[in-house]
């Protein structure tokens, strides 16, 4: 049995169908994927033993610059990206049994798996990127933003919005390899019955008539990694420091002088990780500390709070710990989303924008470092799920049996 897996983004996108690629891997089926040509993907994949098929430019190149790309490129890469897909899908589904597709830019894979004649799942990592009349769209850059507040109103919109970016490439692809033209996009790609890979507690579903979604608790690995002797040592020296990162995503430059200032009008320590927007730290003061990538599943268990922009793998993996955040999201994807679930779980803060200042940070960190945050979060931690991608496996190989 064979299963194709694609996604494209950052290691917020990726990460997740690695850990359904390993379990599925252990009840014997032979995956390949298909991703981003990075070379951090690459390594990573090569590491386990999964065959890369790479898809599309390289993402840390497209997010290279401090701000995202204009509409007019983003529009041009959204439609590069189909021609790409049907270029590349079909000879990566060749053989395969089922096309396992994360997230909404997977425009080609439904077609492709139906010319096939092989099983398609769409899933998500957020319930916010899935039609309800319970929240509103999430931001999509680079199209226009509407100025409505009814949330089905928004949802219509947000469909029209894809199918014009989308429905000319993709009814054309479609047409010439025999199929129907679809006449929304959207709804298309993500089908009657997505699989939404997130929590239950920290991210759940609520019931929307039209869709039938299969919920099975978020996509990871276990991380063994010990942490580096360096970043122990600063760890042991002191009381637990306050971490800032922000992964892939590119925050507004004076972010980490900020939150430092913040942390230490706090009385506690830093800790900085780099990330793909190559953070550092202010000065050379002994209660700051810079890191590159190392096991989060390790490090949040012994840090006062962690502040990141609000990506599900992040907020799950803190949410897990046990320990307070403070979400500064970005207008991006499912970033507000995650920001909102913190706040109304009571186990963090969350900003209003990207851009915060050190007396909003202050008081977010009032809220985060007091010992009911803490102990609200630990008690969240209890109840958070770790088997998500083994029951995904098993629903997979269930349904192709």
């Amino acid at each position: 049995m064979r299963v194709l897996l694609s996604t494209y983004g950052t290691r917020g996108d990726v990460e997740p169908l690695v850990a359904l690629a390993v379990r599925l891997r252990a009840l014997g089926v032979e995956v390949r994927m298909c991703a981003p040509p990075d070379e951090e993907f690459a390594e990573r994949l090569a590491g386990l033993g999964i065959q890369l098929v790479p898809v599309g430019p390289p993402v840390k190149a497209v997010m290279r610059g401090t701000s995202l790309p204009s509409a007019a490129d983003l529009s041009r890469y959204r439609t590069e990206m189909v021609h790409t897909q049907f270029d590349i899908f079909p000879t990566a589904a060749d053989g395969c049994d089922a096309l396992v597709a994360a997230g909404l830019a997977q425009i080609a894979a439904r077609s492709v798996a139906e010319a096939a004649g092989i099983r398609y799942v769409y899933v998500s990592y957020s319930a916010v990127n899935l039609p309800s009349p319970h929240h509103a769209p999430p931001p999509r850059p680079g199209w226009p933003e509407p100025e409505v507040n009814d949330n089905l109103t928004l949802w219509e919109l947000d469909a029209r919005n894809v199918h014009a970016q989308f429905g000319e490439t993709l009814n054309g692809h479609r047409a010439a390899i025999g199929l129907p033209p679809v006449d929304n996009v959207r709804d298309h790609v993500v089908t009657d019955q997505p699989w939404l890979a997130a929590d239950p507690v920290l991210g759940p579903w609520q019931k929307t008539p039209g869709l039938d979604v299969v919920q099975t608790g978020a996509w990871a690995l276990p991380d063994e990694r010990p942490l580096p002797a360096e970043l122990a040592t600063f760890l042991d020296a002191g009381t637990p420091p306050v971490y800032v990162g922000f992964g892939s995503m590119r925050p507004s430059p004076d972010i980490a002088r900020k939150a430092i200032e913040a942390i230490r009008a706090r009385g506690h320590r830093a800790l900085v990780s780099r990330g793909w927007a190559d953070l550092d730290l202010v000065d050379g003061r002994d209660d700051c500390f810079t890191i590159g990538e190392v096991n989060h599943q390790r490090l949040f268990g012994r840090v006062a709070a962690v502040v990141h922009h609000g990506g599900a793998g992040t907020t799950v993996t803190a949410a897990r710990a046990g320990v307070p955040q403070v979400v500064v999201p970005l207008q991006l994807a499912d970033n507000p989303y995650w920001a909102g679930r913190v706040a109304d779980l009571d186990i963090g803060a969350a900003l209003d924008g990207p851009a915060p200042t050190v007396e909003s940070l202050g008081v977010a960190f009032r809220t985060a470092l007091a010992p009911e945050t803490r102990a609200r979060a630990e008690a969240l931690s209890t109840e958070i799920r770790t088997d998500g991608a083994t029951v995904a496996a098993s629903l997979l190989l269930d349904a192709l049996r």
